[in-house]
Formats: C-alpha cells, structure tokens, sequence
C-alpha cells in the first residue's frame, strides 16, 4: 500500500507521449503561456503538431500522469551538434508541489544524455521564476540569449552534461 504523506511520487508515471495526449500536452501548455500572455505562433504550431516540431528529429515528450490524468508535460527537441533543448515543461496547477516537475526534467535529462548530447539549452522568460528556480537545481546556468526563436524569451540557460 502506497502512503502519499512519505512519497508524493508514488502515483505518478511518466510516459512518452503518444498521439492520443496531444490535447491534454495542448491544454496543459496553453493554460500557462496565456497566463503569462507568452503565446506565440511557434508555440500554437508545437502544440498542434508536437510530432512534427518537437519529436520529427530524434525529441521527445514526457508525460506525468497520475490516475489517468495527464498532469504535466516536458520535451527535448534536437539541435544542432551535441545541444538538446527542454521544451514546454509544466504542470497543472492542481498538481504543483507533488515532485512532478522534478520527475519530468530527471527523465528530460536522462534522455538528452542518451541522446549523446553534451549540454541542454532552454528559453524561458524572467515572470517564470519559480521554472528558473527548479532550473538552477538541477545545475543549468544563465548565458547570453543568442538564437532564440521565442519573440517572448528573455532569459537562456543552459546545462552541461
């Protein structure tokens, strides 16, 4: 028998992506851009096609699901060299503070080293502090913000892996 009190992890898993999720990955990722009023068209064309924009090249998408419920997402696109770039990472704000997103960037990680990547780029913005904080964590630093396609971005980090 699992007790939540000691493992708030214990329910949830984190699975690939599949086509059948793309409106919950959508969902889950619009609530936050609109919040933030960060929306933009590359983030309308990566929602509407995750399998062209993010997993076409070698990405992938993560998925938290807990009871059936998808309930946070994060994804690695391929970039140019050794680079990998997290993409869309959230979580339901029903769902924050359970170790979710600590899951979603381990996975993220995992797969960028499998990859044989040797650093992770992402684009965030500075309203996103609590993102940045998990971020640094996990030992991304702040770098110069060259190359983003996000109008929206003002912040780069990037982890060496």
């Amino acid at each position: 028998m699992r007790n939540n009190s000691m493992d708030k992890t214990s329910d949830i898993e984190i699975i690939p992506y599949q086509a059948v999720y793309q409106q919950a990955f959508k969902s889950l990722n619009l609530e936050w851009l609109e919040r933030y009023n960060l929306l933009e068209q590359i983030d309308v064309d990566m929602l509407n096609d995750p399998e062209r924009y993010i997993l076409a090249d070698g990405g992938c998408i993560f998925l938290a699901r807990i009871n059936n419920e998808i309930a946070g997402t994060a994804g690695i696109v391929k970039g140019e060299g050794n680079t990998c770039e997290l993409v869309k990472m959230c979580v339901h704000p029903d769902h924050r503070s359970k170790g979710i997103s600590k899951l979603l960037i381990e996975a993220c990680i995992a797969k960028a080293k499998e990859s044989g990547a040797n650093r992770i780029i992402l684009f965030s913005n500075h309203q996103l502090q609590a993102a940045q904080e998990l971020y640094k964590q996990y030992g991304f630093n702040y770098v110069a913000l060259e190359d983003s396609h996000f109008a929206t971005a003002d912040i780069k980090m990037e982890l060496k892996i």
